[in-house]
């Protein structure tokens, strides 16, 4: 990995770049060329710490929109990755904390690009009076983006967001197909990932 006389690589720099212009000019561009060098790798780090592929995408496009409504609050004392993989990883531990997932994974160490440690630390807290706000906060950051998806699948990330129902419970509420359901939330998720990007005039 190249590094240059700051101490960052070469793809730290070219994210610094690309952040500058995301918050400088509301380059869509910026916003879009972060989530792709990106998107893949946190879908993995959160996949191995829950072990759900569905709550998995859930959480990275959670991440990707508390990370792009903080970008202006981004420091260049690390690099993106590291502050992003950190939102990721603060973002399922309060998940886990609140579903009190078993999971052994949690154990795994976890790095950025920059071969930077990524610790996870789970506090065992039955009764956390920061699970309401953490709640209250998800669900801000997400609505801002759910407000701007077409209407037929507005109710479905509703439901599955802000009053948090499983899959089947959404199946039986909408009187829909299970698969038809999951789909639907697949494609949600696709829009809402494009939304957070800047892509919305597209949708």
């Amino acid at each position: 990995m190249e590094v240059n006389s700051r101490g960052f690589s070469n793809k730290a720099l070219e994210d610094f770049d690309l952040i500058d212009r995301a918050v400088d000019q509301n380059d869509q561009q910026a916003y879009a060329a972060l989530m792709k060098r990106y998107k893949k790798a946190v879908y993995f780090m959160i996949l191995k710490m829950i072990r759900d592929a569905d709550d998995a995408e859930d959480l990275t496009m959670e991440a990707f929109a508390k990370a792009f409504k903080n970008l202006h609050k981004f420091k260049k004392d690390y690099t993106f990755s590291t502050w992003l993989f950190r939102i990721a990883t603060n973002n399922t531990i309060d998940f886990i904390r609140k579903k009190k997932l078993k999971t052994m994974s949690l154990n795994t160490t976890l790095s950025d690009d920059g071969g930077n440690s990524v610790t996870i630390d789970v506090e065992d807290d039955e009764n956390n009076p920061q699970d309401e706000f953490i709640r209250s906060q998800r669900i801000e950051m997400v609505r801002v983006f759910v407000d701007k998806l077409p209407a037929k699948y507005r109710k479905l990330v509703e439901l599955r967001y802000f009053q948090e129902l499983s899959y089947d419970e959404i199946a039986k509420e909408l009187d829909k197909p299970l698969g038809t359901v999951k789909a639907q939330l697949h494609r949600s998720r696709e829009l809402l990932f494009e939304i957070a990007s800047g892509k919305e005039k597209h949708i």
